[in-house]
């Protein structure tokens, strides 16, 4: 006879497992798989008005503010903006506390505008500003946590930002919200630590703007629904120690707010 089979949602945001004779099992462990070792979660972000957008891959924008340029000593006409990774699982939502990374003395906030993608690159090579519109799903609020001492270094000797930027729990996010319901005419971001105003700035100073953002990363990759895109931050970046409250504001969109906690990233 057939064995009744019920939907379960776990605790962790995003997962979910079915009921097999009185045993909760999560999707990924299905007979019918042949995984010799249980998948990661997928991460996800919750949205606005319900549901969860899921996580593919993280891109990052830097030196995409002028002024942000020359507080890190460089200058914007010869230090053009630059693409970067994070992994999808580096997100932190849903007001979870964020562990302090090990291996830095300074870790650095980077507060941003994120464009969460719901489409697939239409073409290859650059997109056109129409095609590059379509391919957004949203926006939500984000935080670039960055090992300041480690981004320095690897300048330095001319070496990737992997350990600086790419760490567990290094990409804190806030809700998306739709396209359709929100508009960032005018917009500005602001971000505080222990509310005190530490970065504030118009979306509008960004070197490269949003749509254009979208076309030149698809000279480079093939986007994909639940790619996330950090666009870059303003001057305003400063250190952050444990128990810091932050916040990051961008009108519109619903803010980000994180505590940092004095406890371990791996194995969240």
């Amino acid at each position: 006879s057939r064995a009744d089979i019920f939907l379960v949602l776990f605790s962790r945001p995003g997962a979910s497992g079915v009921l097999r004779s009185g045993t909760a099992q999560p999707l990924w462990r299905s007979p019918m798989t042949d995984f010799v070792v249980d998948p990661h979660p997928i991460p996800t972000v919750p949205v606005a008005d319900g549901g969860r957008f899921p996580v593919r891959r993280i891109f990052c924008v830097g030196k995409n503010y002028a002024d942000h340029v020359a507080e890190m000593g460089g200058t914007a006409d010869q230090d053009p903006p630059v693409f970067f990774t994070k992994p999808g699982d580096a997100v932190v939502t849903d007001g979870a506390p964020v562990p302090f990374p090990s291996a830095t003395d300074s870790l650095h906030f980077e507060g941003e505008l994120v464009i969460a993608i719901g489409a697939v690159t239409p073409s290859t090579g650059p997109l056109s500003q129409v095609d590059a519109a379509r391919m957004i799903f949203g926006f939500a609020a984000g935080c670039d946590l960055t090992r300041r001492d480690l981004q320095v270094a690897a300048k330095a000797g001319g070496n990737p930002w992997d350990c600086a930027k790419a760490f567990d729990a290094s990409a804190p996010i806030g809700p998306v919200v739709r396209t359709d319901h929100c508009t960032l005419d005018g917009a500005t971001l602001t971000t505080t630590v222990n509310g005190e105003v530490r970065q504030h700035a118009s979306l509008s100073t960004m070197i490269t703007p949003i749509r254009d953002i979208i076309a030149e990363l698809s000279t480079f990759f093939a986007l994909h629904p639940g790619d996330l895109i950090f666009t870059g931050t303003p001057a305003g970046v400063g250190p952050l120690s444990v128990g810091d409250q932050v916040t990051v504001a961008i009108t519109g969109v619903p803010a980000l707010a994180f505590t940092m906690a004095n406890t371990p990233a791996i194995g969240r």
